[in-house]
């Protein structure tokens, strides 16, 4: 993959710009549930940096098939980073914090539509796109584990408000990867030319009719999104530490558990698991990776905790990666940015509706029940979607 000089730009202003944002989400947990002391508190802010990424994908998705896919990435990355400043204003209040932060999110949005629409023609052919997406995934969480963990011990030494600040500097940079790294294309053909409220509507509902109407991608779009829910145990990391009578270490600890087993996953998928079953067992691995969420809410040890949900992160990324890259191949062209900016930001959203549901169990009862709950809600709805499934196949098969 490193061979194709694209692919290493877009991997390395990925890689970059996910440090940051790791960074950013330990201080940002660290901050407010230091300020507050409260679990729901820290939980909501957490969410706030995935949830409004649906919002983002349903109504900026379609900007990454009506412009210069390049161009989308670098104006997304330069606006984040300036919206991004005034948080690390020390002693900023919750209710300036959080609309920023929203819409730090919703402009992700069209970054990760235009990414995604790029990578089939930055690499061509089916197994280099999986092994892409593969590639991607083993180093975001690598990313994700060295943000977490070192995020823990930096702010033992820096004020949360630096960490943030630097979040910003990491999207300069990779804009700047972008722009210089990455090959000018013509804008796409997708999307209504006509301007106006109309076309924005049209371009809307054509993107999700894409995604919804279509068996497959339906399918695939709500497996992605349900993987997507069982990232909720991180946001719970700060207080479920102190229920264990954990350190501040062992929340970087509990918060990289997830991203170091998805580099296992990841790993293991790609490799050792024959091509011609990959897509068949991102539905039955996407319902065993509840399975360790549920046992860890019944130890009173750290690192089993932390070995439990790094199980969850590899059964997650199991499923994900052939999916995405299922996904990606089975969307037309002129409507791939939008259909694959909704289902990256119905992934993100999914990610925050799961953290705020969780903390507000947290609140009401303990975190670690909080994490019980996450783990039996994923295996239920992948239960759901695989009978689904079942019954579909059934009935085609019938006719």
């Amino acid at each position: 993959m490193f061979r194709v000089p694209e692919f290493r730009a877009l991997w390395a202003a990925e890689l970059v710009s996910i440090c940051g944002d790791q960074l950013a989400r330990v201080a940002f947990s660290v901050l407010v549930y230091g300020r507050t002391g409260s679990a729901a508190w820290a939980a909501v802010v957490y969410a706030l940096t995935f949830l409004p990424a649906l919002l983002g994908g349903v109504l900026l998705g379609w900007v990454a098939d009506r412009f210069r896919r390049r161009e989308v990435m670098v104006v997304s990355d330069v606006a984040r980073a300036l919206l991004v400043v005034p948080l690390a204003v020390p002693g900023i209040p919750l209710a300036l914090l959080c609309p920023l932060l929203v819409l730090v999110v919703v402009l992700a949005a069209p970054h990760s539509a235009a990414q995604g629409a790029l990578l089939p023609e930055v690499l061509r052919g089916e197994s280099a796109l999986e092994r892409g997406f593969a590639v991607r995934q083993i180093t975001n969480q690598t990313a994700q584990i060295a943000g977490f963990a070192l995020g823990g011990a930096l702010l033992v030494w820096i004020d949360p408000s630096v960490a943030i600040l630097a979040n910003a500097g990491t999207f300069l940079f990779s804009a700047l990867l972008v722009r210089f790294g990455v090959r000018a294309r013509p804008a796409p053909t997708g999307g209504s030319t006509d301007g106006g409220l109309g076309a924005w509507v049209r371009d809307i509902g054509e993107g999700a009719r894409t995604v919804f109407a279509h068996p497959r991608l339906r399918t695939l779009a709500l497996a992605v999104w349900l993987v997507g829910c069982y990232v909720a145990p991180e946001a719970l990391a700060a207080p479920l530490s102190d229920e264990l009578g954990a350190g501040p270490a062992a929340v970087g600890l509990l918060m990289a558990a997830d991203p170091a087993g998805s580099v296992l996953g990841a790993i293991v998928v790609s490799r050792w698991v024959p091509e011609a079953w990959r897509e068949r067992m991102i539905i039955p691995f996407a319902l065993l990776a509840g399975v360790p969420l549920v046992v860890s809410a019944f130890t009173p040890w750290v690192w089993t905790v932390v070995v439990l949900w790094a199980l969850t992160g590899a059964l997650c990324t199991a499923a994900l990666v052939p999916a995405q890259a299922s996904f990606v191949r089975t969307c037309p062209e002129p409507v791939r940015g939008r259909a694959t900016g909704l289902a990256a930001s119905g992934l993100i959203a999914a990610q925050g509706l799961a953290i705020l549901v969780c903390g507000l169990v947290a609140e009401a009862s303990t975190s670690a029940i909080a994490v019980a709950v996450c783990g039996a809600g994923g295996l239920v709805l992948a239960a759901a979607l695989l009978l689904t499934r079942g019954a579909r196949s059934t009935v085609a098969v019938s006719a």
